[in-house]
């Protein structure tokens, strides 16, 4: 395929319409924000938000393999002193298109700053929709495993009956768990909430997200080799890490400037080796750690 390992220099919504159908293993993206970013992208009103981003979402479908997985960081904004509905109405109008709203993961930014608004607190979450071809989808879960925890150490060595069978919740709401299933495992599987700073260098973006989140997710849905699309590519973080972990890789961005950065930094990565750590960190509740 001649557009992979490429930065293209483009309209997404016109750069996808020449490519094959079910050849994108992943696409993480953050889209702009509606009416944000002016200066850089022209800005796209909140209320026309959904018809400027369905056509997109109609191509992102076409490309995405059934096995594959579309993940979308999006965040509302304030528009009159309430929260627009946007996103949720993108949600809607997407799984009308055909898409399946699989999961929603929060990322939760560690080192946000503080702020003061009349009636509301400052942003510290955004949103990290999921969304898939049908229910049968490539995930590798152990890819992203986190420590057991420091509970372990006790809670573990003093098991009761009911922590030896799946012990039903007392409010009737269908969860449980089975406390036992953890002894002797180092590792659990984390939650859906992400904790991880927001991006602290320069990479003259107006949003530039941290390379550990991009490889979190990337991590999570696909392999080497795997074909990482960014239709929004920014200054290429996406890019980087997919090259970074032995992907190929894929970054449109409809501004100039943008896309030579992009260019520019993915030609200074070299692929790590692939049994190398991750370099993320993500925290996780022990008591949340225990259910997973």
């Amino acid at each position: 395929m001649d557009f992979v390992d490429k930065i293209i220099h483009g309209d997404c919504e016109d750069v996808l319409k020449n490519w094959p159908d079910n050849s994108i293993d992943l696409i993480f993206t953050s889209p702009p924000y509606a009416d944000q970013r002016k200066k850089t992208y022209g800005g796209i009103r909140p209320d026309e938000y959904v018809d400027w981003f369905l056509p997109k979402a109609e191509q992102f479908l076409r490309v995405l393999k059934p096995t594959g997985t579309f993940v979308l960081n999006v965040k509302e904004r304030v528009v009159n002193g309430e929260r627009h509905t946007y996103v949720i109405d993108l949600i809607l109008k997407m799984r009308e298109q055909g898409w399946l709203w699989t999961e929603e993961f929060m990322w939760h930014k560690k080192n946000s700053y503080p702020g003061k608004w009349p009636n509301r607190f400052r942003d510290s979450w955004e949103r990290l929709l999921q969304f898939n071809k049908r229910k049968k989808f490539n995930m590798y879960q152990e890819e992203v495993m986190v420590p057991v925890g420091d509970w372990a150490k006790t809670r573990l060595n003093n098991l009761s009956e009911t922590d030896k069978s799946r012990d039903e919740s007392k409010v009737d709401s269908g969860f449980g768990k089975n406390v036992s299933n953890w002894v002797g495992r180092d590792k659990v599987y984390p939650t859906n909430v992400i904790h991880m700073a927001t991006e602290c260098a320069n990479r003259n973006h107006s949003a530039a997200f941290p390379e550990s989140l991009p490889e979190w997710f990337i991590r999570l849905f696909t392999q080497p080799n795997d074909i990482i699309l960014d239709p929004f590519v920014g200054s290429g973080t996406t890019a980087v890490a997919a090259k970074q972990l032995g992907r190929n890789y894929v970054g449109i961005d409809i501004d100039e400037s943008y896309y030579e950065i992009a260019q520019q930094r993915v030609l200074q990565i070299q692929p790590r080796l692939l049994d190398e750590p991750a370099t993320y960190k993500v925290e996780t509740k022990n008591e949340t750690a225990i259910l997973g």
